[in-house]
């Protein structure tokens, strides 16, 4: 998907620009050696020398994925000088549905992006969802970039909330060894996030997107409910899909980076989709070996301190650079994507000087750790039983954490 001039060949009235991010990290830390500690069998695995996941953030006690996304909805518009009633359209994005205060429900209706627009009391938004795995909020930001590049709408929200863990927790009782397809499920954790974009000046640089989906590989990573477990497991063909991977993701960006006219050495900060350490080197070596040119500076990774947060991971990191204050205004931001499917692509996007005022030293902040509707007490019982009703699948694709080793 890309944006298309109109049938007389002029290009669209207007231009987007992200106007705020927001992301939303639950109080409680796991970390690698604990969540192995967990399991059923003795696996010997060293999950963190393999992934490069330190630990990860999960929902312990009252929480679901709407909470998730809401509060990072809040911490988008907190970080902005927008209004909830500002918002035309909310687009969520999740993988995850769980709903209610024990999580234990799935469901596809109401639609979180609906959920999310009540609590936030966003009257005048559009809401519905979209799901396209870990791809989801790039997917939910190019619609929303093309309504309002055609003047449909003058700002929108792309939302997500990711209550991925319970694929860990159920993982734990099966894995084996390295080789196991469910291997790549330890490496997930809980995160929420949401962006805005809106009509941006006509002087500015405007968003670009590259996405396709190679639907041959789409098998290559599945998930679906289990009656022996509390929810959904997951299995990866980590190998294939890392090998897919490496083959398609490089082209696309190419195409990406061509249309924009920038080459890569331009391009200030390259955020991955966060699988693992190995994979994401492996990656940006084949990005760089096939363009023929280096980074401007280290791809963005996150992977060790928050673990996979699937659609969520691009924001999450984003935030961790804009809060850092290693963005500057005027530069350009990558968001690679990696979803089974397989979906590939790219969102580019420039840093002006509000968005990273928004969330300068100086801004108003929130406690991206402090969830009110928590228990908090930084611990989480790993052997707990949940039943969790799904009524839709989930196909998500999370690279192996073995995936560069084979």
């Amino acid at each position: 998907m890309v944006f298309d001039p109109s049938p007389d060949g002029t290009s669209a009235p207007y231009k987007a620009r992200v106007a705020s991010v927001g992301r939303y990290l639950p109080p409680t830390q796991l970390t690698t050696d604990d969540l192995m500690a967990s399991t059923r069998h003795n696996t010997k695995i060293d999950l963190q020398r393999y992934t490069g996941v330190r630990e990860r953030r999960v929902l312990d006690g009252d929480g679901d994925s709407h909470l998730l996304a809401a509060n990072a909805a809040r911490d988008a518009l907190e970080h902005s000088d927008l209004e909830p009633g500002d918002l035309e359209a909310i687009v969520g994005c999740s993988i995850t549905r769980s709903r209610g205060s024990d999580g234990r429900t799935w469901g596809l209706e109401p639609p979180l992006g609906k959920v999310v627009a009540q609590q936030l009391g966003a009257s005048r938004a559009i809401s519905f969802d979209v799901g396209n795995a870990c791809a989801g909020m790039l997917t939910g930001l190019f619609v929303l970039a093309n309504w309002v590049r055609t003047g449909v709408i003058k700002r929108g929200m792309a939302v997500s909330g990711e209550n991925i863990f319970p694929l860990a927790r159920n993982a734990t009782g099966h894995v084996r060894n390295l080789l196991s397809r469910e291997v790549a499920s330890l490496t997930v954790g809980d995160a929420g996030a949401a962006m805005i974009v809106e009509q941006a000046p006509d002087d500015s640089q405007d968003i670009l997107f590259g996405l396709t989906t190679v639907a041959k590989h789409s098998r290559l990573c599945v998930a679906h409910v289990d009656h022996d477990d509390p929810g959904a497991r997951m299995f990866t063909k980590p190998v294939a899909l890392h090998n897919a991977a490496m083959k398609n993701m490089p082209v696309v960006y190419q195409q990406v980076l061509e249309t924009l006219g920038v080459p890569l050495e331009e391009v200030h900060h390259v955020i991955p989709h966060q699988t693992s350490k190995a994979a994401i080197k492996t990656g940006i070596r084949k990005i760089t070996e096939h363009l023929g040119q280096s980074l401007h500076s280290h791809a963005v990774m996150t992977v060790d301190r928050y673990g996979n947060t699937a659609s969520t991971s691009h924001t999450v990191a984003f935030v961790d650079e804009l809060d850092g204050e290693h963005v500057s205004a005027g530069e350009r931001v990558a968001m690679l994507a990696l979803a089974s499917g397989l979906v590939v692509g790219a969102m580019v996007f420039t840093a002006d000087d509000a968005l990273v005022a928004s969330r300068s030293s100086q801004a108003t902040k929130t406690t991206s750790g402090s969830d009110p509707h928590s228990s908090g007490n930084g611990n989480i019982n790993l052997t707990g039983k949940r039943d969790i009703n799904l009524t839709g699948n989930i196909d998500e694709a999370l690279v192996g954490s073995h995936a560069n080793n084979n």
